[in-house]
């Protein structure tokens, strides 16, 4: 399938872009939203394969300081999540004309499609947002793996592996891991956003997921009480990254969820 790889200014900064075409009619826009060390080449071929799956446009995009998008110039706030979703996003969604997508967020990405679709106001509207490993809120199992990628950054090959995905992996890592890990960021919580949101929700995680638990999925169950549906699936034998560890699975449900909606 070409793909289309452009940079478009948004939130600021020019942002690394590849667009997927539609091969079938009246579809959405699927929008990936990647993780706190993701990028577009982070994700590999598995938005391809989404594509290709459900014959959506689909949008892949590198955040800012993220991938070949602008470099972080300064240290991300505990905000970063919400700038993304009520500013960035939506100047990115309307440069590129791109009305009521699903979001197809992992870990940071699937908060950040908790907030966009619970924020009111916020355009294009959303047709629903699919969830892998999303966070609401900090869990001590979060801290202690974050302590973890710390110290495999201080002692290991870490970051020479991830310069092979972002333009600057120095900053990249230490932007997402020193916000994570600064005190103020410790009560972060974005539940509040939760009984806003009225698209349908796709919340999937893996059962052995070393970033979070299944309390995260159970908030969103129990809040989201103004979304037409929020369906649960969680996966055995996979980690923090169901893509990677049941990529099959994790397209099935992401074309069924498009085919019901």
């Amino acid at each position: 399938m070409q793909a289309q790889t452009q940079f478009v200014r948004a939130g600021g900064h020019e942002l690394e872009c590849v667009l997927y075409p539609a091969h079938q009619v009246n579809r959405p826009t699927l929008v990936f939203l990647h993780e706190g060390l993701g990028s577009v080449a982070m994700w590999r071929d598995f938005p391809s394969r989404v594509a290709q799956a459900s014959g959506c446009q689909t949008l892949v995009y590198s955040r800012y300081g993220y991938g070949q998008s602008d470099l972080l110039a300064a240290p991300f706030t505990p905000n970063y999540m919400h700038q993304e979703a009520r500013q960035t996003l939506p100047e990115l969604l309307a440069a590129l004309q791109i009305d009521n997508p699903v979001l197809i967020g992992h870990s940071d990405g699937g908060s950040i499609a908790l907030l966009y679709a619970g924020s009111a106001g916020v355009k294009p509207g959303v047709a629903g947002i699919i969830l892998m490993a999303p966070h609401c809120f900090v869990e001590d199992v979060s801290i202690r793996s974050i302590e973890a990628a710390k110290a495999a950054a201080l002692e290991t090959d870490l970051l020479k592996k991830l310069a092979r995905y972002h333009r600057d992996a120095v900053k990249t890592f230490w932007g997402w891991n020193d916000i994570w890990l600064h005190p103020d960021f410790r009560t972060w919580n974005i539940e509040a956003f939760l009984p806003a949101i009225r698209c349908p929700i796709l919340a999937i995680q893996g059962e052995d997921d070393e970033y979070g638990t299944f309390a995260q999925l159970e908030a969103i169950r129990s809040q989201a009480v103004n979304a037409p549906l929020v369906d649960i699936l969680k996966l055995a034998d996979c980690r923090h990254s169901a893509h990677k560890d049941q990529p099959e699975a994790v397209i099935r449900a992401i074309v069924d969820f498009i085919e019901a909606g």
